[in-house]
């Protein structure tokens, strides 16, 4: 377990809204799949209005590697994204999704997916979920958003949607964040001068609930996001540069 002065390994990212049912699990199985590794748990309520931030302050009492923050009013899972990448303290930070349809087992996966301590260079490990438990219709557009999404940020990314992710949290923290920016994560690591890499995960249907997103804003609002992520991407600032140190007016 972590401690003020020590630096997490790991932390994990899970934004929630209104997900009662399952986050209580959720968090078990997180610790359960992390086992002895050095993390701690950042749940971020975005404005739920059922009692998942109560059914969390009680899981605190016993699991010190748990924090919570909340917002005071629903501002989106990028925003909650944004504030638990913030508020992580760990090396490492993983993201996953709070209905419990990624399967916590797999942040294992994306840990084991990391490259020598020697290789610093922007690295986002992400989920590929290769046979999806969600409706037809959810499939659907996710297919053909990607294939645009694809086709236009040349991103190299099969699955962009999926919520389990890892980078280290500096790399994370200069990213440039804006509304439903965690749809476009691969593109702008890529854009930073990163890489992506893609691992495959499972995916679990969802048992509790009802999906907070809906397929028709989803379109809208992305296709509105995916021109202005283009744009950020033909303005990159990628210079190489060296300091001239003092030598008697030398400019070597």
């Amino acid at each position: 377990m972590s401690t003020a002065s020590q630096v997490p390994e790991v932390s994990v990212v899970v934004p929630i809204h209104n997900e009662a049912g399952a986050i209580e699990s959720l968090v078990a199985e997180i610790v359960a799949a992390l086992g002895e590794r050095d993390f701690e748990i950042v749940a971020v309520d975005d404005g739920s209005s059922d009692d998942s931030p109560e059914r969390l302050a009680r899981l605190m009492a016993d699991l010190p590697r748990l924090r919570l923050l909340r917002h005071v009013r629903q501002a989106g899972q990028s925003a909650a994204l944004w504030t638990g990448i913030k508020a992580a303290t760990g090396e490492w930070v993983a993201t996953i999704d709070g209905d419990g349809q990624n399967d916590p087992r797999d942040i294992e996966t994306l840990l084991a997916a990391r490259p020598g301590a020697s290789d610093q260079a922007p690295l986002l490990i992400a989920g590929h979920r290769r046979q999806r438990k969600d409706t037809v219709v959810k499939r659907l557009s996710s297919r053909i958003a990607n294939a645009v999404r694809a086709c236009l940020l040349r991103d190299q990314t099969p699955d962009t949607g999926c919520g389990l992710k890892l980078m280290r949290r500096g790399h994370f923290t200069t990213l440039p964040a804006f509304d439903h920016f965690h749809r476009f994560l691969p593109a702008l690591v890529i854009r930073q001068g990163g890489r992506v890499l893609s691992v495959d995960v499972g995916h679990r249907p969802r048992l509790k609930g009802r999906s907070h997103y809906g397929t028709w804003d989803r379109l809208w609002v992305g296709l509105y996001d995916l021109f202005g992520v283009s744009w950020l991407q033909r303005r990159p600032i990628h210079v190489d540069h060296r300091e001239i140190k003092s030598s008697r007016g030398v400019v070597p």
